[in-house]
């Protein structure tokens, strides 16, 4: 959309408010609401300052202040504000100069983007994230000095079949790992997730389905893919609705990887692809149908998925999930079809729609840095033609001892990742698409949260040694 067109769109359709966005390093979206009367094109072109000093990661107060770049093709109407508002997603720029915020990850996403294009290997990465997510009724939590806890509850979860309730218990609910796909009334949240998708849709997003995943209480809507920035954007609007709408039903929402114990974990598997001159980059006559180019682009993923786990998994909660048993991909091999590996080449007759799925992410990445390192890494595999070695099509969960030790794994904490990308982060560095004071800044926020997580006593810790 044009400069002329958003404002054409403010006048025509009485626009209140013009809701600008960001996200901060975390991944969290950002927002600050201006007054419509205000937004001319002096203000499309010249950006909106703010204080860069109360974004965790970013600024001193000392330099705080910082531009907001709008982007006009993000313009979209927002559907929970009483008051009729616009929001447009921005980039954050140096008001001085004008140049990209090193820091900024939607930033970091673009860059990502041109640096495809000068390398030559290809004109367009499209990602496809398949995001999963969990619904409660209840959910209470404390993190004080004498008190760590947390309890969550949902009427459609498997441990209430025998609760009482004043209108009795119908006992329809999926079981442990029951959840895909039982219809209705075992499946309590058909219409929850229709609004959902609905509401995508009047919002010009590109969807095509919704479904109950494997655990309880644990729910998928689909994205179509699109281009990394743009599918970026899209990932923080499809968790904005899912929040959202969930709250209007009186339900909450969570993307944590791992919420409950003893279930299904939640994952976000990223499809992605390249396309040259019009043509997809990574169909062939190799493996799977592939090309050399799609193969290295795996060898990439594979060789760097240790330090792509501090962007990819980035939270502490995130290896609660990424342990065998749960259908979570930890082993560092590929396959066609084959979901025990953490790279899946999925099936499709077409060759436009040949593509490689990286399954061990989940949807408490930043997407923007998530999506733009899994490129990095990836071609970095395609520059260097780094070969996978063979594809593995057993059952890599059932492996014997003696074979399974011989497949290198994803890390298996925050602490081993954020080591593994101090160790191994110069891929991300080409054509300044991360920048060195980036990933540090990054590393000193995730520190903080290993050290949390590290120095705090568990619940649990309490049941194996209180007594001891």
């Amino acid at each position: 959309m044009s400069k002329d067109a958003v404002l054409k769109m403010i006048k025509d359709e009485d626009v209140e408010y013009v809701d600008i966005r960001f996200t901060d390093p975390r991944g969290k979206l950002q927002h600050v609401t201006i007054v419509a009367d205000l937004v001319d094109e002096d203000f499309l072109d010249e950006g909106f300052m703010f204080d860069g000093s109360s974004i965790a990661g970013w600024k001193s107060i000392e330099e705080s202040d910082m531009k907001l770049m709008p982007d006009t093709n993000s313009v979209y109407v927002d559907p929970f504000y009483a008051e009729k508002t616009i929001c447009i997603h921005c980039s954050v720029v140096e008001p001085d100069t004008g140049e990209p915020y090193p820091r900024d990850p939607r930033g970091t996403a673009e860059k990502a983007e041109a640096y495809l294009k000068s390398s030559g290997i290809g004109d367009v990465s499209y990602f496809g994230p398949e995001a999963e997510f969990f619904l409660f009724d209840d959910v209470r939590f404390s993190n004080t000095m004498n008190k760590v806890s947390f309890e969550v509850d949902a009427q459609d979860a498997s441990w209430n079949t025998d609760a009482e309730y004043d209108m009795g218990n119908m006992g329809h609910r999926p079981g442990v790992k029951g959840g895909y796909f039982p219809v209705n009334p075992t499946d309590a949240a058909q219409d929850l997730r229709s609004e959902m998708l609905s509401t995508m849709k009047r919002m010009g997003m590109k969807v095509d389905k919704h479904h109950h995943e494997v655990a309880s209480c644990q729910h998928e809507l689909g994205l179509i893919f699109g281009s990394l920035t743009h599918q970026a954007d899209e990932l923080q609007k499809y968790k904005y609705v899912i929040h959202n709408v969930a709250h209007a039903y009186g339900k909450s929402a969570t993307f944590m990887p791992k919420p409950i114990a003893g279930d299904n974990g939640t994952g976000m598997h990223v499809n992605m692809s390249i396309w040259k001159d019009g043509k997809p980059l990574f169909a062939g006559d190799k493996y799977a149908d592939l090309s050399d180019e799609a193969l290295y682009f795996i060898g990439g993923i594979l060789k760097h998925a240790k330090a792509l786990n501090a962007f990819t998994n980035p939270s502490t909660n995130s290896y609660k999930r990424l342990i065998p048993g749960f259908e979570a991909p930890v082993l560092r091999a590929y396959s066609a079809r084959n979901r025990s590996g953490c790279v899946r080449i999925p099936w499709s007759e077409s060759p436009k729609a040949k593509r490689v799925e990286a399954r061990f992410p989940d949807p408490a990445a930043n997407p923007y840095l998530c999506f733009a390192a899994l490129l990095m890494a990836g071609l970095d595999g395609i520059t260097n033609k780094i070969h996978p070695g063979e594809a593995s099509d057993k059952d890599l969960y059932d492996l014997p001892p003696e074979e399974l030790a011989e497949i290198p794994t994803v890390c298996a904490s925050l602490r081993e990742a954020l080591d593994e990308l101090e160790k191994d982060h110069d891929f991300l560095l080409a054509g300044d698409v991360f920048t060195k004071d980036q990933i540090q800044g990054y590393m000193e926020l995730k520190w903080e949260e290993v050290y949390n997580y590290e120095h705090t006593p568990h619940p649990v810790e309490y049941g194996m040694y209180y007594s001891c």
